[in-house]
């Protein structure tokens, strides 16, 4: 799958056409390298991955922003690690997202922060599945799994997971492929630069936004070869996972490029540290604020799934800018 040149939808409040079948109109594209083309000029295979609705993702419509609320059950997640040490904090946790404004839920039981340890295999499936069971028993909203692990994967979807999200992108784990297009469940292909013990040592790019795109495009081919239909792929930038804050910025604010490829893009941003950077705000759990303006921002640009840890403030800050921004 070719990305270059590289296309950038700019969104408009009054555009022609509608960027993948969403909430966010465009008439021009900027073409890097090679500057700014109206729609009408653009390639119509290029056009058709830029405009064509997604489909829904475990029944959740695209043509709308959906609010994924992170669920760690983990003793070492950057923010809120060893909060929830057992089955009935987690789903009183989870049942409270859901209140709140969430529509799917991400079930973590390994750290993926910058210099987390590796879980062994078993100890996160203890971790994970009791949860996912007991979630499935009493919420109808859609789990996720998320691993880098096919065994993890496997279990999670057999006790009820229906999305596995993988910020390894299937390459930390070759079989990760397979078990999801086994199991016809969507996965979200996250990209990554290094491990989490090493990937913020020394992050460099030449070109952050089109090797990401790059990256992207060939694990939905990877993903499409072994099985698994563009109907259930997902993509994300991975902000924060081997990039620095010029990285992060960088991306977010070329995000639309990533509608190129075709398939919903889904931003995990929340409380990370380039926000608590840029506001001086060391607690992680004090970047609310911040991580709402990061999410509106990527809703501005088509994402289609917000991972956040702040469902509430999220939930509210979204109602009122589709208030504003209804066509």
């Amino acid at each position: 799958m070719s990305q270059s040149p590289i296309y950038r939808a700019l969104p408009t409040l009054a555009g022609q056409a509608c960027l993948a079948g969403g909430w966010c109109r465009f008439d021009t594209v900027e073409r890097l390298p090679g500057g700014v083309c109206a729609v009408g000029d653009l390639d119509p295979e290029v056009l058709r991955k830029l405009t064509s609705p997604r489909a829904a993702i475990c029944g959740l419509p695209m043509d709308r922003p959906q609010i994924m609320g992170i669920l760690n059950v983990t003793p070492d997640s950057f923010s809120d690690g060893g909060r929830l040490t057992d089955v009935g904090g987690a789903v009183d946790a989870a049942i409270q997202m859901v209140s709140q404004g969430a529509t799917i839920l991400d079930i973590g039981g390994e750290s993926t922060r910058p210099g987390a340890a590796y879980v062994e295999v078993g100890e996160e499936i203890d971790r994970t599945v009791p949860v996912i069971a007991e979630l499935s028993r009493v919420l109808s909203v859609p789990i996720s799994i998320d691993t880098r692990k096919s065994e993890v994967a496997k279990a999670a979807v057999k006790a009820g997971a229906s999305l596995i999200n993988d910020v390894s992108a299937m390459e930390f784990d070759p079989d990760m492929a397979s078990v999801a297009a086994e199991a016809g469940v969507p996965i979200c292909l996250m990209h990554a630069q290094g491990t989490p013990e090493t990937m913020q040592r020394n992050p460099t790019y030449e070109d952050v936004v089109g090797e990401v795109l790059t990256h992207l495009a060939g694990r939905v081919d990877a993903a499409l070869a072994a099985g698994i239909p563009a109907e259930r792929i997902i993509v994300d930038p991975g902000i924060g996972f081997g990039k620095t804050l010029e990285h992060n910025l960088a991306l977010l604010s070329h995000l639309s490029v990533l509608h190129s490829l075709g398939v919903p893009v889904l931003v995990g941003a929340s409380r990370k540290r380039f926000i608590g950077t840029l506001t001086n705000v060391e607690a992680a759990d004090e970047r609310v604020h911040g991580s709402v303006a990061v999410a509106l921002a990527a809703v501005a640009q088509g994402a289609q799934i917000l991972r956040v840890h702040d469902v509430e403030a999220t939930a509210q800050a979204l109602k009122i800018w589709q208030a504003i921004h209804a066509p």
